[in-house]
């Protein structure tokens, strides 16, 4: 057992957590130098069925580099109404919405920002005073790396998933200039109406890779396959057949960073680019929704490093 001392300070007194004071304990996990829980304090939260630290460790990280009294915590909301009338209720001044939420929330926010209204698919909440707006940052994480990441646009692409990330990714393709675009998904409701609403093609499952039409030179994954703490946390979205003859891979899964799909693509040698990239990405431009303030360089990537070292 080992001992943890720290001083706290809030509102002029100073309380002494450690041996002085008679308290001792385990080690715990601890983000930072969070000022104490105190009643001016600003809270920011995130919904999701299966949630990460990614964000609490994200957005934490930046309050205490900024010295602003604000805390942030994950949920998994057991009814999302419910969870969403107490943002609006008790002034929860951010809200971050994850799988399988995003397209739920749309009928209970008030304000639809033209991010979100654009493709249906909402992963931020901003509470003005009671009055909801909905955002979508996810579209701007895909969009900064495929830029970033130089991937040719004459490229032939499979996404596999059209659920609320899904959409976003495949905006962000069509706006980025993609032709060749397929969606691959069970649902055929909504994976043939997000492909036709963006000139795509539609498949209901992957075909053989030696026929074409199991693989494409860019590989995406938007479905929760390879996701930590899932029923598939172990599994390959994309068969090894697929990922061999691809040339780029993209795994919107951010936890963990190296998901199967992830290791099995830097294994046969293809350029991949992570869920841990989007995570932060879009989590900064919800910081900065949240609170108005755009951090430097040095401390995103220090929130960055922060959030990957659990």
């Amino acid at each position: 057992m080992s001992v943890f001392t720290k001083r706290l300070v809030s509102e002029g007194s100073c309380y002494d957590v450690g041996p002085a004071a008679g308290v001792t304990g385990p080690v715990l996990a601890f983000n930072g130098a969070v000022p104490i829980l105190n009643k001016d304090m600003t809270l920011c939260i995130s919904l999701s069925a299966r949630p990460s630290n990614n964000g609490t460790r994200f957005h934490n990280h930046l309050y205490e580099q900024l010295g602003l009294n604000w805390i942030y915590k994950a949920f998994a909301p057991t009814d999302l109404a419910q969870a969403i009338a107490g943002v609006r209720g008790l002034g929860i001044r951010g809200c971050a919405v994850s799988m399988p939420y995003k397209e739920d929330v749309i009928a209970l926010v008030d304000v639809m920002d033209p991010s979100a209204k654009a493709i249906d698919s909402v992963n931020t909440i901003v509470n003005d005073g009671g009055r909801l707006t909905a955002y979508n940052t996810d579209y701007t994480a895909i969009e900064q790396l495929l830029h970033s990441n130089a991937v040719p646009t004459d490229y032939s692409v499979l996404v596999l998933g059209s659920g609320g990330m899904a959409k976003a990714t495949v905006a962000a393709l069509r706006d980025a200039g993609f032709k060749d675009v397929t969606v691959v998904a069970r649902n055929e409701d909504s994976g043939r109406a997000l492909a036709e609403l963006y000139g795509f093609t539609w498949s209901a499952e992957l075909g053989a890779a030696e026929s074409g039409t199991g693989t494409a030179d860019l590989l995406i994954n938007v479905t929760p396959v390879g996701m930590a703490g899932g029923p598939d946390a172990a599994a390959l979205s994309f068969p090894q057949e697929a990922i061999d003859a691809a040339k780029v891979v993209f795994d919107v899964v951010a936890l963990p960073a190296e998901t199967p799909l992830i290791k099995a693509a830097r294994a046969a040698g293809k350029t991949v680019i992570t869920g841990a990239k989007v995570a932060t990405i879009q989590a900064l431009e919800q910081f900065v929704l949240y609170t108005g303030i755009r951090p430097t360089d040095e401390q995103i990537r220090s929130a960055e490093e922060f959030m990957r070292a659990q």
